[in-house]
């Protein structure tokens, strides 16, 4: 691919990113102002939870397709009927999880009706997932930017029409049904796509036609041994880029969450730029650069470390100046408080876009597992961080160990990059 159709197939991904994140930044704001700091911060951390059982919902599978496409070509179809065989496993094990969770949220109905709403967004979530990484392997960069849209531009459509247009006075148990309402209708719409996928019906980009070298279909076990180090990596990424809100519900107040999450949903937002480069774009090509052309490899590593130290700088240092303005003006006077907390945040942008940049060289390979060790030391650390800090200072401890952790992890990834995947001479 040539550098126009590049920045082509860039600027549908990050055109489709950037509806989808404006979207979901957008549903966070009307509910923020509707529904107040309390009972959005009931919402964020209920959502917060969901999201970290979702990410257990095939544990790893899509980025296992993109490894395995990369490294056998054709012959890898032969892995998808079992892990999708595991992704059902998975989801049950989820549904009997979040039962649980209701269970002990009894004497909190709305968390506990809510988490059990949810459980549908779990399928939706993965459903999305799984078709994306098909799309990113077809290159089919126009439909898969359309495709992760659709799930938030939907939400906020819906939560528009029932606000504004028939001025519905929504609670957070109708968000719920809203979201599970969604993740319902995508788990029936991407049923069809990854029913091709079992049948071998995939425009495969890069590699040459079917060999049939390798017809043996693996077991659910060997599935699961090379799953395991990108699932682990999910949930190590969300504990130490999420959890937070989560503890500030439990350790501090629903209001005190509802204050995080607009902080977070601002730097949320801003990921979106390194998320569309390094996971949507280039980690299919990395996986077959890392074995088949390592000099394309390392001259585009380079030069997106290049583009991310500059960009994350600029964009760190626009936050701060804007900050006090929009998010009074945007959220309303009552989220004042969250202005801090996202000057706090925004110091961790440049070392978060670095991190993605050496983190993506880590899914080549066998670096997996290196990589998902280094992401545990950070979530523990995290952790302790929190507790140590949200404890003492609230909110803002919570954003100051975000930075910390964020930190850490760059320089971690760094140092292996060099490490086990470049030579330093290559510098």
């Amino acid at each position: 691919m040539g550098f126009k159709e590049a920045i082509k197939s860039l600027s549908f991904l990050w055109a489709g990113s950037l509806i989808g994140s404006g979207s979901t930044f957008l549903i966070y704001l009307i509910l923020a102002r509707e529904i107040g700091p309390a009972m959005y911060g009931l919402f964020s951390s209920a959502l917060a939870t969901i999201m970290i059982l979702s990410l257990l919902a095939g544990f790893g599978i899509p980025q296992v397709w993109l490894k395995f496409f990369g490294k056998e070509g054709w012959d890898a179809i032969r892995w998808i009927k079992p892990s999708l065989q595991f992704v059902g496993l998975t989801l049950i094990f989820i549904t009997g999880l979040v039962l649980l969770l209701a269970w002990i949220q009894q004497n909190d109905k709305f968390t506990g009706n809510l988490l059990l709403l949810l459980i549908f967004f779990v399928s939706g979530y993965i459903s999305v997932q799984l078709v994306s990484a098909k799309l990113q392997l077809e290159e089919r960069y126009t439909l898969l930017s359309l495709w992760q849209l659709l799930p938030n531009f939907s939400r906020l459509l819906v939560v528009v029409i029932c606000f504004y247009v028939l001025q519905l006075e929504l609670n957070v148990i109708d968000i719920g049904i809203i979201y599970s309402t969604i993740g319902i209708s995508l788990t029936l719409i991407a049923l069809w796509e990854l029913y091709k996928l079992v049948l071998g019906k995939i425009r495969l980009v890069g590699h040459k036609k079917p060999t049939n070298n390798a017809t043996d279909i693996p077991k659910i076990r060997e599935v699961i041994r090379e799953a395991w180090p990108f699932g682990f990596a999910g949930i190590f990424a969300f504990i130490y880029i999420q959890s937070d809100i989560i503890m500030l519900k439990y350790l501090i107040s629903d209001s005190e969450a509802g204050y995080y999450n607009v902080a977070f949903t601002i730097l949320f937002a801003i990921m979106t730029i390194p998320t569309v480069i390094f996971s949507r774009y280039l980690s299919p090509k990395y996986h077959r650069w890392a074995h088949h052309d390592k000099d394309k490899f390392f001259q585009t590593f380079n030069r997106g470390n290049r583009i991310m130290v500059i960009s994350g700088i600029g964009i760190c240092l626009g936050v701060v100046v804007l900050s006090s303005y929009f998010i009074p003006l945007l959220f309303g006077d009552q989220y004042r408080p969250s202005v801090v907390m996202t000057d706090i945040l925004a110091i961790t942008i440049p070392f978060t876009f670095l991190a993605y940049s050496y983190g993506a060289t880590l899914l080549t390979s066998e670096h997996m597992k290196l990589k998902v060790r280094l992401m545990g030391m950070v979530a523990v650390f995290n952790i302790v961080l929190n507790i140590i800090l949200i404890n003492g200072y609230g909110a803002i401890g919570a954003a100051i160990s975000t930075v910390l952790s964020n930190v850490l992890l760059m320089l971690l990834y760094r140092h292996f990059t060099w490490k086990k995947v470049f030579d330093k001479n290559m510098a």
